[in-house]
């Protein structure tokens, strides 16, 4: 089975609600909805992230770590 991440406008969000219910719900379901944000919104909701930024702009570039130090 595969999840799929929709982004679905509000003028056609009713008639495609209306399409999914024509499945059974061995076939489609929905497992999560709520409105979408921009990466921006979803950011300044996570608590305490926008004065972690703050923060970290203010850092030296001296107490930075280059790239080939990190462990991707």
């Amino acid at each position: 089975m595969k999840t799929l991440t929709l982004k679905i406008d509000d003028s056609v969000s009713d008639n495609f609600l209306w399409l999914l219910q024509h499945f059974s719900q061995n076939e489609v379901s929905i497992v999560d909805a709520g409105d979408f944000l921009s990466d921006d919104a979803y950011l300044r909701s996570v608590e305490g992230m926008v004065e972690s930024i703050k923060s970290a702009m203010t850092e030296p570039t001296s107490k930075g770590v280059t790239l080939n130090k990190l462990d991707w």
